[in-house]
């Protein structure tokens, strides 16, 4: 019997699960993610599955899901890349958070472009391309492409793509591949975090190819899309934007089939570094086909409607004067504190000496780290954060040590904010996990490390004249119950937006008064309003923290809690749950003198015939979209296709306004032969 191996490597553990069609889940298993070599996190979870069935010549598919992408672009890491943009206005980085999105990464303007009927506005400047190809390659990782409406017409981009090819070598994205919406500052946002990807992607995918190379495992290797299908490696290296939800899809397609439910319900799936929560009718996940919004960027990217929320165990506990507490948790992923010294032992001596010391410094329980090794296409360091590398050769280091010389203390901090950005470096501090470990909840790692964490918490808190705990327990317990209190809100705040349109967080002081106050212990205090809410959904909880946080949240919600087998490793069984799916939608639109164009991913056609012009666009998008499916790594491919006249009437008469083509190539991944 064939069998399925998925993968999901996270931002903190990697899982890995066999898998029978026929019998479900044979067996599975957890490995620490080892992000500065990722192949030993999955080496790690791989071998342990695989001692559990010794079977590995009857694997016949390898798939995999990552919340790499996603935890990137929450956490603001990628590689430097170069935007290009056809024909764009000057005012174009001011719009859709472009400018801030690009940081000190260089964009060109380049003339050319097309106008909403397809024709060129302006040549391309061919040369100004070439040299702007020129001066910025030695200094990124990958280019962006964006035409300005190239989605109209794609030959701008398509040259400029071969002239980053020749010229360079690198990796190289076009915005009108990525999406049809006419939106063009989105567009190149799209297209500009598609590049960062890039590499990213690259290393997980080649750790992955490495380890299967080593274990005989001759089998095509899948990797899940934020709408929960599947596309071979091969291809997801070009698309790497399409996986941002790549993680949370799989999560939903793996709790669907693992829970049984199939009616309406919240899917949340809670890891180390973020929160998704996305909501199921008639068990089928809603799509957000208006573009997926990850990390305050609002991509257009058609994936699963997941909402991320920058809180897991491994969130950053931190100071926040806008919280009742004083301090919040998250968005940032640290590692754990307990974590860091079960993999550098030394590190309890540096938190002891801190807690034995009389006086309190700023920097007190943080530490940085090498996260990932600096190869070709990380771009330069300039001299302090050379030195803060250097620094870091051996293991982490304290930050009160790496920012003692206080003349350079401020400079010190901005280079080592820029290493963590860049995802070179990342820091350690107190988390969630922590507090875990103190209360007993979790025992992988040092409780004495946490322990000690949280007392110069404590301390801290002396020093800025906030209320302080009476012990480390205490303050630990007010830690989980920020995570209830944070995770709650974003259920609700889910269930406000898909249900109502309502954004709770637009007003904080509403949220405070009714929701926070539901989901909070009454403490004894009079009050004019008493607050209740119950949510009229199953709510079905994955991830390895979710047995800690969500019987909790689900009581106060008053609402049924599932959490099912194996929920731990419900990405990775989604990643061989899915199924190959292609789109391809075709737009035809009347010109001035009744000529209809069809505007094709490959380029334009003109008819005089709105029928001819409909079959050429059915027959086009089919081809299409039956190509990308086998491209993708599909068989039995069925294809779907629709078809919408936009017509209206205005004083008695019918006017056309065109016409949307759509198909659909749906098959089920190749298996490898025995």
């Amino acid at each position: 019997m064939a069998l399925l191996l998925g993968i999901d490597t996270g931002g903190t553990y990697t899982d890995a699960v066999l898998f029978e069609q026929a019998s479900g889940v044979l067996a599975s298993a957890k490995a620490l993610t080892t992000k500065y070599d990722l192949v030993l996190g999955i080496r790690n979870a791989v071998e342990a599955v695989l001692a559990q069935v010794d079977r590995a010549r009857d694997i016949r598919l390898v798939s995999l899901s990552t919340t790499l992408a996603t935890n990137a672009i929450v956490e603001g890491q990628g590689s430097p890349i170069c935007l290009l943009l056809i024909g764009y206005p000057p005012d174009a980085l001011d719009l859709a958070g472009l400018r801030q999105a690009m940081g000190n990464d260089p964009v060109a303007f380049i003339e050319g472009g097309h106008t909403v009927t397809g024709e060129e506005q302006a040549p391309l400047d061919v040369a100004a391309a070439r040299q702007a190809i020129l001066t910025h390659a030695p200094k990124v990782a990958a280019f962006a492409v964006s035409g300005y409406f190239a989605v109209r017409n794609p030959e701008h981009e398509l040259t400029v793509r071969q002239l980053v090819r020749d010229l360079t070598g690198l990796p190289v994205t076009c915005g009108h591949e990525l999406t049809s919406n006419l939106h063009a500052p989105r567009r190149a946002l799209t297209a500009a975090l598609n590049a960062r990807l890039i590499p990213f992607l690259q290393q997980l995918i080649l750790a992955v190819r490495r380890l299967l190379e080593e274990k005989n495992i001759n089998a095509p290797l899948m990797v899940v899309k934020g709408d929960g299908s599947l596309v071979h490696a091969r291809v997801a290296l070009e698309r790497p934007v399409e996986t941002i939800l790549s993680g949370p899809a799989a999560s939903v397609v793996g709790a669907r089939y693992l829970s049984g439910e199939d009616s309406d319900m919240l899917v949340v799936d809670m890891g180390g570094t973020t929160t998704d929560i996305a909501m199921l009718r008639d068990g089928r996940p809603v799509l957000n086909l208006d573009g997926a919004s990850v990390g305050g960027w609002r991509t257009m990217v058609e994936a699963v409607a997941v909402h991320t929320f920058g809180l897991g165990g491994d969130s950053e506990v931190r100071w926040d004067d806008s919280e009742s507490n004083g301090w919040v948790v998250g968005p940032r992923r640290v590692v754990p504190l307990s974590l860091l010294a079960h993999q550098y032992p030394q590190v309890l001596e540096v938190l002891r000496r801190q807690v034995a010391r009389a006086r309190n410094e700023d920097f007190d329980g943080q530490f940085a780290l090498r996260q990932r090794p600096l190869t070709n296409g990380q771009g330069e360091l300039n001299a302090l954060e050379q030195e803060i590398w250097e620094a870091l050769q051996g293991g982490p280091v304290a930050l009160s040590s790496l920012y003692a010389d206080s003349r350079r203390a401020y400079f010190l901090r901005q280079a080592t904010e820029r290493l963590v950005e860049r995802g070179l470096v990342v820091l350690s501090g107190f988390t969630p996990s922590d507090a875990a470990h103190v209360l007993g909840h979790q025992s992988d790692w040092s409780a004495e490390a946490a322990r000690l964490g949280a007392e110069l918490w404590c301390r801290k808190g002396n020093s800025r004249g906030r209320q302080a705990d009476t012990d480390a327990s205490a303050f630990c317990q007010r830690v989980m119950q920020q995570v209830v209190l944070q995770s709650g809100r974003a259920v609700v705040s889910v269930a406000l937006a898909e249900a109502h349109g309502v954004d709770v967080n637009r007003c904080v002081a509403l949220r405070r008064l009714l929701i926070d106050q539901a989901l909070c212990h009454p403490n004894g205090q009079e009050r004019v309003l008493d607050v209740s809410l119950q949510l009229r959904r199953a709510l079905v909880a994955i991830g390895a923290p979710v047995a800690t946080y969500y019987p909790v949240v689900a009581d106060r919600l008053h609402t049924r809690l599932c959490i099912p087998p194996h929920a731990s490793i419900a990405n990775a069984v989604g990643a061989v749950a899915g199924s190959v799916v292609q789109t391809v939608r075709v737009l035809i639109k009347p010109l001035e003198d009744d000529t209809l164009r069809v505007h094709l991913p490959t380029g334009i056609c003109d008819f005089a015939d709105l029928e001819e012009a409909a079959s050429y666009a059915l027959s086009e998008a089919s081809r299409l979209a039956e190509a990308r499916a086998r491209e993708a790594g599909a068989v039995d491919v069925q294809l779907q296709t629709k078809r919408n006249d936009q017509i209206i009437c205005a004083k008695g008469v019918e006017v056309y306004l065109g016409t949307e083509v759509v198909a659909t190539a749906t098959g089920r991944p190749r298996l490898a032969e025995a």
